[in-house]
Protein backbone atom coordinates (compact mmCIF):
# COMPACT_ATOMS: atom_id res chain seq x y z
CA UNK A 1 0.00 0.00 0.00
CA UNK A 2 1.11 3.56 -0.70
CA UNK A 3 0.76 6.54 1.63
CA UNK A 4 0.81 10.27 1.11
CA UNK A 5 3.79 11.57 3.10
CA UNK A 6 4.17 15.01 4.68
CA UNK A 7 6.47 16.39 7.37
CA UNK A 8 7.30 19.57 9.27
CA UNK A 9 9.99 20.55 11.75
CA UNK A 10 9.46 21.89 15.28
CA UNK A 11 11.37 23.66 18.04
CA UNK A 12 10.48 23.45 21.75
CA UNK A 13 12.50 25.63 24.15
CA UNK A 14 13.14 24.34 27.66
CA UNK A 15 11.94 26.52 30.55
CA UNK A 16 15.46 26.31 31.94
CA UNK A 17 18.33 24.69 30.02
CA UNK A 18 18.74 20.99 30.76
CA UNK A 19 22.17 20.31 32.25
CA UNK A 20 23.70 16.83 31.89
CA UNK A 21 27.15 15.28 31.63
CA UNK A 22 26.76 15.67 27.85
CA UNK A 23 26.41 19.47 28.14
CA UNK A 24 23.65 22.09 28.24
CA UNK A 25 20.51 21.69 26.12
CA UNK A 26 18.32 24.74 25.43
CA UNK A 27 15.95 23.75 22.58
CA UNK A 28 14.44 20.40 21.56
CA UNK A 29 14.17 20.13 17.79
CA UNK A 30 12.56 17.40 15.72
CA UNK A 31 10.21 16.44 12.91
CA UNK A 32 6.51 15.52 12.89
CA UNK A 33 5.48 13.33 9.96
CA UNK A 34 2.12 12.14 8.71
CA UNK A 35 1.07 9.23 6.50
CA UNK A 36 -2.36 9.32 4.81
CA UNK A 37 -3.89 6.19 3.30
CA UNK A 38 -6.28 5.97 0.35
CA UNK A 39 -9.29 6.26 2.69
CA UNK A 40 -8.05 9.55 4.16
CA UNK A 41 -6.96 8.01 7.49
CA UNK A 42 -3.91 9.74 8.98
CA UNK A 43 -1.15 8.29 11.14
CA UNK A 44 1.39 10.59 12.78
CA UNK A 45 4.92 9.85 13.90
CA UNK A 46 7.80 11.79 15.37
CA UNK A 47 11.50 11.89 14.54
CA UNK A 48 13.34 13.19 17.62
CA UNK A 49 17.08 12.58 17.13
CA UNK A 50 19.62 12.68 19.94
CA UNK A 51 22.93 12.57 18.11
CA UNK A 52 25.18 12.70 21.19
CA UNK A 53 23.35 9.57 22.35
CA UNK A 54 24.13 7.70 19.15
CA UNK A 55 21.24 8.48 16.83
CA UNK A 56 21.42 10.36 13.54
CA UNK A 57 21.54 14.16 13.61
CA UNK A 58 18.49 16.30 12.88
CA UNK A 59 20.20 17.32 9.64
CA UNK A 60 20.53 13.66 8.62
CA UNK A 61 16.86 13.01 9.41
CA UNK A 62 15.75 16.11 7.54
CA UNK A 63 17.82 15.17 4.48
CA UNK A 64 16.23 11.71 4.49
CA UNK A 65 12.71 13.14 4.61
CA UNK A 66 13.45 15.71 1.92
CA UNK A 67 14.63 13.11 -0.59
CA UNK A 68 11.52 10.95 -0.24
CA UNK A 69 8.67 11.21 -2.76
CA UNK A 70 5.26 12.50 -1.67
CA UNK A 71 3.86 8.99 -2.12
CA UNK A 72 5.74 6.28 -0.22
CA UNK A 73 5.27 2.53 0.07
CA UNK A 74 5.24 0.15 3.04
CA UNK A 75 8.53 -1.21 1.72
CA UNK A 76 10.20 2.19 2.09
CA UNK A 77 8.94 2.47 5.68
CA UNK A 78 10.39 -0.90 6.71
CA UNK A 79 13.72 -0.61 4.86
CA UNK A 80 14.96 2.63 6.46
CA UNK A 81 18.65 1.97 7.26
CA UNK A 82 19.80 1.31 10.83
CA UNK A 83 21.94 4.48 10.73
CA UNK A 84 18.63 6.41 10.95
CA UNK A 85 17.07 4.93 14.13
CA UNK A 86 14.93 7.98 14.98
CA UNK A 87 13.55 7.91 11.44
CA UNK A 88 12.78 4.20 11.78
CA UNK A 89 10.81 4.92 14.95
CA UNK A 90 8.93 7.88 13.48
CA UNK A 91 7.84 6.20 10.25
CA UNK A 92 6.95 2.85 11.86
CA UNK A 93 4.99 4.64 14.59
CA UNK A 94 2.90 6.46 12.00
CA UNK A 95 2.34 3.18 10.15
CA UNK A 96 1.33 1.41 13.39
CA UNK A 97 -1.17 4.18 14.20
CA UNK A 98 -2.76 3.74 10.78
CA UNK A 99 -2.87 -0.06 10.80
CA UNK A 100 -3.75 -0.81 14.43
CA UNK A 101 -7.34 -0.84 15.64
CA UNK A 102 -6.53 -1.79 19.22
CA UNK A 103 -6.67 0.95 21.84
CA UNK A 104 -3.88 0.64 24.41
CA UNK A 105 -4.62 1.35 28.07
CA UNK A 106 -1.87 3.60 29.46
CA UNK A 107 -3.66 4.41 32.71
CA UNK A 108 -1.78 1.78 34.72
CA UNK A 109 1.67 3.19 33.93
CA UNK A 110 3.59 4.90 36.74
CA UNK A 111 5.81 7.87 35.85
CA UNK A 112 9.22 9.04 37.01
CA UNK A 113 9.63 12.81 37.26
CA UNK A 114 12.87 14.45 36.16
CA UNK A 115 14.31 16.82 38.76
CA UNK A 116 16.60 19.83 38.11
CA UNK A 117 20.31 19.61 38.87
CA UNK A 118 21.97 21.44 41.74
CA UNK A 119 20.27 22.89 44.80
CA UNK A 120 17.04 23.62 42.90
CA UNK A 121 16.17 19.96 43.51
CA UNK A 122 15.71 20.64 47.24
CA UNK A 123 12.49 22.58 46.58
CA UNK A 124 11.35 21.38 43.15
CA UNK A 125 10.94 17.73 44.17
CA UNK A 126 7.97 18.62 46.37
CA UNK A 127 6.05 20.23 43.48
CA UNK A 128 6.21 16.95 41.55
CA UNK A 129 5.48 14.94 44.70
CA UNK A 130 2.30 16.96 45.25
CA UNK A 131 1.33 16.18 41.65
CA UNK A 132 1.43 12.48 42.48
CA UNK A 133 4.95 11.41 41.51
CA UNK A 134 6.54 8.76 43.71
CA UNK A 135 9.61 8.08 41.55
CA UNK A 136 12.18 10.74 40.67
CA UNK A 137 15.32 10.98 38.55
CA UNK A 138 18.22 13.29 39.36
CA UNK A 139 21.11 13.97 36.97
CA UNK A 140 24.58 13.67 38.49
CA UNK A 141 28.13 13.98 37.14
CA UNK A 142 27.38 17.61 36.33
CA UNK A 143 29.12 19.38 39.27
CA UNK A 144 31.83 18.36 41.75
CA UNK A 145 31.01 15.04 43.38
CA UNK A 146 31.40 16.40 46.93
CA UNK A 147 28.83 19.10 46.17
CA UNK A 148 26.42 16.67 44.52
CA UNK A 149 26.58 14.08 47.32
CA UNK A 150 26.05 16.82 49.88
CA UNK A 151 22.94 18.07 48.03
CA UNK A 152 21.71 14.51 47.58
CA UNK A 153 22.01 13.70 51.28
CA UNK A 154 20.15 16.91 52.12
CA UNK A 155 17.45 15.92 49.63
CA UNK A 156 17.10 12.49 51.23
CA UNK A 157 16.74 14.07 54.68
CA UNK A 158 14.12 16.55 53.43
CA UNK A 159 12.11 13.78 51.79
CA UNK A 160 12.21 11.64 54.95
CA UNK A 161 10.99 14.58 57.05
CA UNK A 162 8.11 15.15 54.59
CA UNK A 163 6.83 11.59 54.17
CA UNK A 164 4.36 9.76 56.35
CA UNK A 165 5.09 6.14 57.25
CA UNK A 166 2.61 4.89 54.63
CA UNK A 167 4.54 6.51 51.77
CA UNK A 168 7.69 5.53 49.92
CA UNK A 169 9.80 7.39 47.38
CA UNK A 170 12.10 5.87 44.76
CA UNK A 171 15.09 7.85 43.52
CA UNK A 172 17.07 7.22 40.36
CA UNK A 173 20.51 8.74 39.79
CA UNK A 174 21.62 9.28 36.19
CA UNK A 175 25.28 10.01 35.50
CA UNK A 176 25.05 9.88 31.67
CA UNK A 177 28.42 8.11 31.64
CA UNK A 178 30.10 11.10 33.29
CA UNK A 179 31.71 9.52 36.38
CA UNK A 180 35.18 8.15 36.98
CA UNK A 181 35.42 4.68 38.53
CA UNK A 182 36.32 6.23 41.89
CA UNK A 183 33.33 8.56 41.73
CA UNK A 184 31.00 5.70 40.77
CA UNK A 185 32.23 3.72 43.77
CA UNK A 186 31.62 6.70 46.06
CA UNK A 187 28.06 7.10 44.75
CA UNK A 188 27.33 3.38 45.12
CA UNK A 189 28.63 3.38 48.70
CA UNK A 190 26.30 6.31 49.42
CA UNK A 191 23.35 4.55 47.78
CA UNK A 192 23.99 1.24 49.53
CA UNK A 193 24.08 2.98 52.90
CA UNK A 194 20.79 4.77 52.27
CA UNK A 195 19.10 1.58 51.06
CA UNK A 196 20.34 -0.31 54.10
CA UNK A 197 19.23 2.26 56.67
CA UNK A 198 16.13 4.01 55.29
CA UNK A 199 12.68 2.48 54.93
CA UNK A 200 10.89 5.40 53.28
CA UNK A 201 13.38 5.89 50.43
CA UNK A 202 14.77 3.44 47.90
CA UNK A 203 17.62 4.28 45.56
CA UNK A 204 16.18 2.29 42.69
CA UNK A 205 19.30 2.34 40.53
CA UNK A 206 22.39 4.25 39.42
CA UNK A 207 22.12 4.82 35.68
CA UNK A 208 25.09 4.64 33.29
CA UNK A 209 27.79 5.58 35.81
CA UNK A 210 30.67 5.02 33.36
CA UNK A 211 31.19 5.57 29.65
CA UNK A 212 30.15 3.05 26.99
CA UNK A 213 33.70 1.71 26.60
CA UNK A 214 33.86 0.78 30.30
CA UNK A 215 31.20 -1.92 30.15
CA UNK A 216 33.37 -4.55 31.88
CA UNK A 217 33.97 -2.21 34.83
CA UNK A 218 30.22 -1.66 35.17
CA UNK A 219 29.72 -5.43 35.24
CA UNK A 220 32.24 -5.60 38.10
CA UNK A 221 30.41 -2.84 39.98
CA UNK A 222 27.21 -4.89 39.75
CA UNK A 223 28.93 -7.68 41.68
CA UNK A 224 30.42 -5.40 44.33
CA UNK A 225 27.44 -3.26 45.33
CA UNK A 226 23.82 -4.00 46.19
CA UNK A 227 22.31 -0.92 44.50
CA UNK A 228 21.31 -1.96 40.97
CA UNK A 229 22.95 -0.38 37.94
CA UNK A 230 21.14 0.55 34.72
CA UNK A 231 22.60 0.83 31.24
CA UNK A 232 21.40 3.73 29.09
CA UNK A 233 23.92 5.15 26.61
CA UNK A 234 25.36 1.61 26.35
CA UNK A 235 22.07 0.25 24.93
CA UNK A 236 20.95 3.07 22.65
CA UNK A 237 20.13 0.72 19.76
CA UNK A 238 19.37 -2.93 19.05
CA UNK A 239 22.96 -3.90 18.26
CA UNK A 240 24.20 -2.48 21.58
CA UNK A 241 21.30 -3.98 23.55
CA UNK A 242 21.95 -7.41 22.05
CA UNK A 243 25.67 -7.18 22.80
CA UNK A 244 25.23 -6.18 26.46
CA UNK A 245 22.59 -8.85 26.99
CA UNK A 246 24.82 -11.53 25.47
CA UNK A 247 27.74 -10.38 27.61
CA UNK A 248 25.74 -11.18 30.73
CA UNK A 249 24.19 -7.88 31.84
CA UNK A 250 21.39 -8.90 34.22
CA UNK A 251 20.62 -5.57 35.88
CA UNK A 252 18.40 -2.90 34.29
CA UNK A 253 18.22 -1.73 30.67
CA UNK A 254 16.99 1.82 30.01
CA UNK A 255 15.38 1.93 26.56
CA UNK A 256 14.63 5.16 24.70
CA UNK A 257 12.20 4.00 21.99
CA UNK A 258 12.31 7.25 20.00
CA UNK A 259 16.01 6.82 19.17
CA UNK A 260 16.31 3.03 19.54
CA UNK A 261 15.19 2.23 16.01
CA UNK A 262 12.49 -0.09 14.68
CA UNK A 263 9.62 -0.67 17.17
CA UNK A 264 8.99 -4.01 15.47
CA UNK A 265 12.57 -5.19 16.13
CA UNK A 266 12.52 -3.85 19.69
CA UNK A 267 9.28 -5.67 20.38
CA UNK A 268 10.71 -8.88 18.96
CA UNK A 269 13.81 -8.66 21.16
CA UNK A 270 11.89 -7.94 24.37
CA UNK A 271 9.37 -10.70 23.72
CA UNK A 272 12.16 -13.23 23.17
CA UNK A 273 14.38 -12.14 26.08
CA UNK A 274 13.31 -11.59 29.66
CA UNK A 275 14.96 -8.25 30.42
CA UNK A 276 14.38 -5.82 33.29
CA UNK A 277 13.66 -2.64 31.37
CA UNK A 278 12.78 0.99 31.99
CA UNK A 279 11.36 2.95 29.07
CA UNK A 280 12.48 6.55 28.92
CA UNK A 281 11.85 9.82 27.07
CA UNK A 282 14.13 11.85 24.83
CA UNK A 283 11.96 14.94 25.35
CA UNK A 284 9.77 14.22 22.35
CA UNK A 285 6.35 15.79 21.85
CA UNK A 286 3.08 14.09 22.79
CA UNK A 287 3.04 12.33 19.41
CA UNK A 288 6.30 10.51 20.04
CA UNK A 289 5.47 9.99 23.70
CA UNK A 290 2.22 8.21 22.94
CA UNK A 291 3.94 5.84 20.51
CA UNK A 292 6.71 5.10 23.00
CA UNK A 293 4.31 4.62 25.92
CA UNK A 294 2.22 2.14 23.94
CA UNK A 295 5.40 0.10 23.40
CA UNK A 296 6.26 0.36 27.09
CA UNK A 297 2.81 -0.82 28.18
CA UNK A 298 3.21 -3.91 26.00
CA UNK A 299 6.80 -4.76 26.88
CA UNK A 300 7.37 -3.88 30.57
CA UNK A 301 7.93 -7.06 32.58
CA UNK A 302 8.27 -5.37 35.97
CA UNK A 303 6.29 -2.57 37.55
CA UNK A 304 8.93 0.12 37.07
CA UNK A 305 7.94 3.73 36.45
CA UNK A 306 8.45 4.96 32.90
CA UNK A 307 10.82 7.89 32.50
CA UNK A 308 8.34 10.20 30.80
CA UNK A 309 7.71 12.71 33.58
CA UNK A 310 9.40 15.51 31.64
CA UNK A 311 6.68 17.77 30.22
CA UNK A 312 7.14 20.29 33.04
CA UNK A 313 10.54 21.11 31.52
CA UNK A 314 9.00 22.85 28.51
CA UNK A 315 7.65 26.36 28.05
Amino acid sequence: MNYNFQFKTYQRPFKIPLKTAHGIWKIREGIILSLTDKHGNIGQGEIAPLSWFGSETLEDALAFCQQLPHLISTEIIFTIPDCLPACQFGFESAFIELSSNNAVDLSQLQYSGLLPTGEMVLTHWKTLFQQGYQTFKWKIGVDKITEEINIFQRLVNIIIETLSHSQKIRLRLDANGGLTLEEAEKWLETCDLINATQELIEIEFLEQPLSINQFDLMLELCDRYSTPLALDESVANLQQLTYCYQQGWSDIFVIKPAIFGSPKKLKNFCQNNQIDSVFSSVFETDIGQQSALKLASELLLYNRAVGFGVNHWFV
